[in-house]
């Protein structure tokens, strides 16, 4: 009889021969604080720092949702090297560097309410990208498991809903920037249309 278990996963070294996405944790960590010093010390973040806490977002925050597989298959793509698992980056409990992520940014609220700074534009230019794509995820999460997964009408409708704010917003956000007509399109409704962008990219 054919033995259908899966042979074992060759062994891989890791940069630095630290847990899986060590490196990567390290990276985020460094990403958020360079923002988040900056913010608190009143001066504007450069592009640089927020597209790249951008990309950490991403893929902390994006490429982690789960998929329901059967263990068998799940085993199988790791060993396969189709899925890379890191359950405990930098030694730390799992979920770890998505948690302290999200608790950097509240306290950085936090300390900003108390500051009286909250409604500082650059403060907001930040917060509100971060909790807008992060508000985004959450809103998902809690569509699939009010609805168990099923595309229900009030689904379809919301989906629907949220395309077409975000289309439209960003189409004509576009249009003022290729149009070279920057007074069309002031900093507040610039960052409300990205936030929106953001917030539906999270909620996908």
């Amino acid at each position: 009889m054919e033995n259908s278990s899966l042979p074992a996963p060759p062994e891989t070294r890791h940069p630095l021969g630290l847990p899986a996405g060590s490196v990567r944790a390290v990276l985020t960590l460094l990403i958020v604080t360079v923002v988040i010093t900056q913010v608190v010390r009143g001066h504007q973040v450069e592009t640089l720092w927020t597209e790249t806490l951008l990309i950490a977002l991403a893929h902390y925050f994006t490429s982690r949702r789960f998929i329901n597989l059967a263990p068998d298959v799940m085993r199988r793509l790791e060993a396969e090297g189709y899925v890379e698992t890191e359950l405990h980056p930098l030694y730390l409990p799992r979920h770890s560097i998505r948690t302290i992520v999200v608790l950097a940014f509240v306290g950085l609220t936090a300390y900003l309410y108390r500051e009286h700074r909250l409604l500082d534009f650059r403060a907001i230019s930040i917060l509100g990208v971060v909790f807008a794509y992060l508000l985004g995820i959450v809103a998902r999460a809690l569509r699939m498991w009010a609805t168990k997964g099923r595309h229900t009408p009030t689904v379809r409708g919301w989906e629907n809903f949220k395309a077409v704010g975000a289309l439209l917003l960003l189409t004509y956000a576009a249009g003022a920037t290729l149009l070279d007509r920057p007074e069309f399109l002031p900093p507040m409704l610039r960052n409300t249309t990205l936030g929106l962008v953001l917030f539906y990219f999270g909620s996908r």
